[in-house]
């Protein structure tokens, strides 16, 4: 290759390496499992977002939702453009913007996956920079020890608990969901409203309950009140456990 030929190549190289920073949609390394994770976590159907493929340098992995599912289709980079494909795009954003007009692929089940929504890499929690690796570390069995503090946000749940009266000790069902440092409970999933919010900074622990005639419970300790509540199953109580550990060991360490 000659020196100007050399020179073209590194100035398309930079060109769309520049491109690559200036989507605010492109995650970097994030893995597969992130990914599904992230976006069957906090994304919605039609959300997108890009990474790297482990395939090679000139190749990216595009993550989509569909539905409860996540799609993932190779873009390659090709001289100064992007192929996906038999069709060939000068920009990811003619990419994005050929492809949000019109169905992307239609899936096994039929169903159309379009790009509507692309998934930030910067988030709006910035002083808590939530892993996006609670959920893939949670199927795995991993600690807390194992998790990213400084990957896109995700730390976030729901589900139904059964929870313990305050003044009448009589046990009933209710709808969770844990955002940032909110855990929230409903009378039902329908409602909009929280019968309260509790404020995790406030909470002091987490941890497994064998006081109780009930099985796989576990308590959240604050200054006023010991909140006690069971899970389904001893997997999912586990889960909620660690994840809200997680939570109080960010607040400790101020992010």
């Amino acid at each position: 290759m000659s020196d100007r030929s050399s020179l073209c190549s590194d100035y398309s190289s930079r060109e769309l390496a520049d491109e690559l920073e200036s989507l605010g949609w492109y995650h970097y390394e994030l893995s597969r499992h992130a990914a599904e994770a992230l976006l069957l976590s906090n994304g919605r159907d039609g959300s997108y977002l890009l990474r790297n493929s482990h395939e090679g340098p000139n190749f990216l992995a595009l993550s989509v939702r569909a539905k409860d599912s996540v799609k993932h289709f190779h873009v390659i980079r090709k001289g100064n453009g992007y192929a996906f494909g038999f069709n060939q795009f000068p920009s990811l954003r003619d990419f994005i913007k050929h492809f949000a007009n019109q169905p992307l692929l239609g899936s096994e089940t039929g169903t159309l996956i379009m790009l509507k929504y692309p998934y930030p890499c910067k988030v709006e929690e910035p002083s808590i920079y939530e892993s996006v690796r609670v959920h893939t570390a949670m199927q795995t069995g991993r600690t807390e020890d194992d998790l990213v503090p400084n990957a896109p946000s995700l730390g976030t749940k729901e589900g139904y608990l059964v929870k313990q009266g305050a003044i009448i000790k009589s046990w009933k069902t209710r709808w969770f969901t844990l955002n940032r440092n909110e855990l929230k409970y409903f009378k039902d999933k329908m409602f909009d409203e929280p019968i309260r919010t509790l404020d995790l900074t406030a909470c002091s622990a987490v941890q497994f309950d064998y006081s109780q005639e009930r099985v796989n419970c576990f308590c959240l300790v604050f200054p006023e009140r010991t909140f006690y509540l069971c899970a389904k199953t001893g997997v999912e109580a586990d889960e909620w456990i660690k994840i809200l550990r997680w939570k109080l060991s960010q607040i400790r360490k101020g992010r």
